[in-house]
């Protein structure tokens, strides 16, 4: 791209605002239809829970049993975190998201042949490991191709096809649930899953960008604008292809990783709610699979609405990414206190109280994930927390299903006080610890750059000796290594 740079006139303000809807369209775009589609297929589990569905009754699941699946899934995928980040930095991503679409597509097929309870363990343990790259891949195409404001706005936007999902599926669902088919209602659903699951991987294949350089989505010039408007705001580079050890080190011993790792890991002891919210209206008693669906469906409208507008305000008002993950955890603190309150017998408010706690809370972990790769810097170095990041994701979500014990039904209050304390009391709070340490080093770095103190480039050696003056981005450089960078708030 160095040829074509020298050759490339600068970009104007109209051709901007051009090309970055076009990188909304086609970037933001694209990896939200591989998110919601993938999450519509982890989604389909909980669906075929449904006593009409079959699913228990044909593999011989009962509550305990279920939770077991769900915590062996996230097994799978904690493991997949362990080689993560040197498969990403080392692998093209078009290859990747190709192989793990079809891996996927092929083990929700199989769910159509599950018979029995350590079939299905199985099944769940490989779909936890397939996705385990998944999210990663995504999101690092994602900042690959935006400037720091654009991730930072778009981040809420990008993970709403998570909560969104629900709203296809959930129609999906019913119409499994009602066709008059031959073959029990989980089959037909996994099918048609599984289906669009196979289309998808088509177009991954065809179309999934590699890097901004390397992709079939735009071309030469508007590739050259693209590298340059993301260098320009981050100052790194934009795709680094070699794993610095020394970075992953920084990352590991670096205590503010583990802040956020500990943030996301209390909120995600919660998130076993979403998989269980299916069973929790059906003990109230008078829900029927069509209630059930619209229920779900609202659920999904609601935090969908709820990230964009978390998304909005991020735009609106810049450096304020921690606080939205504040305060956007106030509703699932409501609801649980509502669902853990109320009289049993109060349907309609029980049913939103588990309708509010379990769809808001996903905000946070939007922003918590995003702010932790962006206030990484380096290439290697954000690889490498985004993979503690999932290990905590993965690790929370093992012990999340397992606080929804048969025994404690149907009112569930041990799982109920957990998610209150830790959940969503104690989860924001670590993130604003994470503010105040870092806009206290942006306070002291600013008093540096304005000094005058700070290099703005560096020297690099050519495969022949040659030392070469070259800007900061091509460094890659860590956050605690450059203390001209400002961390994004």
């Amino acid at each position: 791209m160095n040829i074509h740079d020298k050759e490339v006139p600068e970009i104007t303000p109209e051709q901007e605002k051009k090309l970055r809807n076009k990188v909304f369209l086609r970037i933001l775009g694209f990896t939200f239809v591989i998110n919601l589609i993938m999450y519509m297929d982890k989604a389909t589990f909980s669906y075929s829970a449904l006593a009409d569905m079959g699913f228990w009754e044909a593999t011989g699941l009962d509550q305990n049993k279920y939770n077991n699946c769900n915590t062996v899934f996230y097994a799978g995928f904690a493991f997949g975190q362990i080689f993560s980040p040197y498969l990403i930095q080392k692998i093209s991503l078009t290859r990747l998201m190709m192989v793990i679409s079809g891996l996927w597509s092929i083990l929700i097929f199989l769910h159509c042949t599950a018979f029995n309870y350590p079939g299905v363990i199985i099944l769940r343990l490989c779909l936890g490991l397939t996705e385990a790259l998944a999210i990663p891949i995504l999101t690092s195409t994602n900042a690959m191709f935006m400037t720091e404001d654009e991730r930072s706005s778009t981040q809420p936007i990008f993970f709403s096809s998570c909560f969104g999902s629900s709203i296809p599926i959930g129609f999906i669902a019913y119409g499994a649930l009602s066709a008059d088919a031959s073959i029990k209602g989980f089959r037909v659903l996994n099918i048609i899953i599984g289906g669009m699951t196979v289309i998808l991987t088509m177009f991954i294949a065809l179309y999934y960008p590699n890097n901004p350089a390397d992709n079939r989505l735009f071309t030469t010039e508007e590739k050259v604008w693209i590298i340059r408007r993301v260098q320009s705001t981050t100052n790194t580079a934009v795709d680094q292809k070699s794993f610095k050890r020394s970075h992953a080190l920084e990352a590991l011993k670096d205590y503010i990783s583990y802040l956020f790792c500990a943030s996301l890991f209390l909120e995600e002891l919660a998130n076993n709610l979403t998989y269980q919210q299916n069973l929790l209206y059906s003990n109230l008693g008078g829900i029927t699979n069509l209630d059930s669906t619209l229920v779900n469906v609202a659920g999904s409208g609601f935090t969908t609405v709820w990230a964009w507008f978390a998304s909005l305000v991020i735009s609106i008002f810049p450096n304020t990414s921690f606080f939205a993950g504040i305060w956007s955890m106030i509703p699932a603190l409501l609801g649980a206190i509502l669902a853990v309150s109320l009289d049993y017998s109060n349907t309609i408010g029980m049913l939103a109280g588990i309708l509010i706690a379990s769809q808001s809370f996903g905000v946070h972990l939007i922003l918590a994930f995003g702010l932790a790769k962006a206030t990484a810097r380096s290439q290697t170095k954000q690889k490498v927390r985004a993979a503690m990041m999932m290990m905590s994701y993965a690790i929370a979500n093992i012990i999340s299903p397992q606080l929804w014990q048969e025994k404690d039904g149907p009112r569930y209050y041990p799982a109920w006080i957990v998610q209150i304390v830790l959940s969503f009391i104690c989860s924001p709070l670590l993130m604003g610890v994470i503010w105040f340490i870092l806009a206290k080093r942006n306070r002291e770095r600013r008093k540096v750059i304005d000094s005058g103190e700070v290099e703005k480039v560096g020297i690099v050696k050519d495969s022949e000796g040659n030392e070469l003056v070259v800007s900061v981005a091509a460094l890659d450089l860590t956050d605690l290594e450059d203390k001209s960078y400002i961390y994004p708030l």
